[in-house]
């Protein structure tokens, strides 16, 4: 417990300190993104990255090994894959090819059955790409990844899988010291790197998790640990389906553009969105412990259905201006 907790201190402040070293080579690397007339560098998903495989690393080592050796082996390939997209703007396919190819190298084949393992790495791919999808806002990519991977441990936690545990709780610390720098104005950019490289290892530990459990109520705990994600998935490619847009390009027509355009402060949209993420988790989690009904989960999936038709709603395809340019609001507008 005492070391649990100490690793992740260490991995909240090595974070906060090593994305702010790293901003100024980012920057003459040009490692940016740019978010309305700012450019910000992508120190913090390199950041994220190294420190949690670090002290992952260092923990396995001391403990004599927690068998997370193939998970942050494929994480740190999604997060080299990631990092040369940051750097040459890869295909949406190639990411979800490659992706995929990490996936199956850790889907658990013995605990859950050969198809069974298949969706479930078709589920890590669909996690990967959507939280990278959510990094086009100040904050919100970091704060989802926190709450989702805390949740990832406590359901490890609850079924002694201590490796994934302490894994699951090194990233989210390591995405807290993050935040320090990438909360509004952000000073410090995730990332495909950091986004791809978080979703992974979120998305294939909650599968590692749930092997072994019925295959309809852990498809349902599941979706609940990445409800947000799942929404803003949803509502992107209904949305761009009627204006013959193709689901892989970029455009302001995610969640955090909608709320904007309701009149939300950037800050307001990710407290806004982290709050129905946490509720979406908090669901997950009761429910894998059993202190709650299955017939739970059917209610994350009503509420996340009703939100992403609510805010479809919301015109942002016409006029065709950016929704920078028209309300002020510091969004990305990325690829996916």
């Amino acid at each position: 417990m005492l070391y649990g907790i100490a690793a992740a201190a260490i991995a909240l402040l090595l974070t906060a300190l090593l994305a702010a070293a790293l901003r100024g080579p980012a920057l003459r690397l040009r490692l940016i993104e740019r978010r309305s007339r700012r450019a910000v560098p992508l120190s913090g998903g390199v950041a994220v990255v190294a420190v949690t495989l670090t002290v992952v690393a260092v923990g396995d080592r001391s403990s004599g090994g927690s068998g997370t050796g193939g998970l942050l082996a494929a994480g740190g390939a999604v997060a080299l894959l990631g990092l040369a997209d940051d750097v040459w703007r890869l295909r949406r396919r190639v990411l979800a090819g490659g992706t995929a190819v990490a996936a199956l190298c850790v889907a658990p084949y013995a605990e859950a059955g050969v198809a069974t393992a298949l969706l479930g790495a078709v589920w890590v791919v669909g996690v990967t790409m959507g939280l990278r999808g959510l990094d086009h806002a100040d904050g919100l990519a970091g704060a989802v990844g926190v709450l989702a991977a805390f949740g990832v441990a406590a359901c490890a936690a609850v079924d002694v899988m201590d490796g994934v545990a302490g894994l699951a709780s090194a990233l989210a610390a390591a995405l807290t010291g993050f935040l320090l720098h990438n909360w509004h104005p952000a000073r410090a950019g995730l990332g495909s790197c950091g986004s791809m490289a978080a979703g992974f290892v979120i998305a294939a530990g909650a599968v590692q998790v749930r092997a072994g459990f019925g295959v309809a109520e852990s498809a349902g705990v599941l979706f609940a640990l990445s409800a947000l994600a799942a929404a803003d998935a949803l509502l992107v490619l209904a949305a761009r389906r009627p204006f013959g847009r193709a689901g892989g390009r970029g455009g302001p027509d995610h969640l955090a553009h909608r709320l904007r355009r309701l009149g939300l402060t950037v800050p307001g949209v990710t407290v806004l969105l982290g709050l129905l993420a946490f509720c979406g988790v908090l669901t997950g989690v009761l429910a894998h412990a059993g202190w709650i009904g299955a017939g739970a989960l059917w209610w994350v999936v009503g509420a996340t259905l009703l939100v992403a038709f609510a805010l479809s709603r919301v015109p942002v395809h016409e006029p065709r201006r950016s929704v920078s340019s028209q309300v002020g609001a510091p969004l990305r507008v990325r690829n996916g």
